[in-house]
């Protein structure tokens, strides 16, 4: 397997496609980024979603950049076979909660406890009624969880 290419672009370019921030996951990802350069951060997976560039995984990551400082990151375009239907339905949520770059996730930083239930468990739904729904079409999807690195098929 090939190195993935990547480039720099300003975190300000990038939709997010989550709702909340894990401070346990933000605070490891902080003390692993120490020291600052942009070389402890591997390149995060972005995707053309419509008109928006979007962040795929790596929020915690991106925001850690933020918070240190760091106005653009390495990012390669995502060429994972995901379930963009979901990714389109995040995003949707995102813009309505007013999340449109990785800087509107720094006040969206809340305890493992209530990342579970606030953002863990409305994917689980979404991806349940998504599966109900394609599952009435006799239809099977795979799909990369959101935002954790399982890999799930669905009926």
């Amino acid at each position: 397997m090939g190195q993935i290419a990547h480039f720099v672009m300003k975190l300000e370019d990038i939709q997010p496609s989550q709702l909340f921030i894990s401070s346990a996951k933000l605070e490891q990802v902080m003390q692993d980024l120490d020291p600052v350069t942009r070389e402890t951060l591997l390149p995060l997976p972005i995707k053309k979603l419509g008109q928006d560039v979007i962040l795929t995984d790596g929020h915690t990551r991106a925001l850690a950049a933020h918070l240190k400082g760091w106005e653009e990151i390495r990012v390669y375009w995502d060429e994972d076979d995901l379930d963009w239907e979901a990714y389109a339905i995040c995003v949707q949520w995102c813009r309505e909660a007013g999340i449109r770059t990785i800087a509107d996730l720094a006040d969206r930083i809340v305890p493992p406890e209530d990342y579970q239930v606030l953002w863990l468990q409305r994917c689980d739904r979404m991806h349940r009624d998504l599966a109900a729904r394609r599952g009435a079409r006799g239809k099977k999807t795979r799909f990369l969880c959101l935002h954790t690195s399982s890999h799930e098929e669905m009926p």
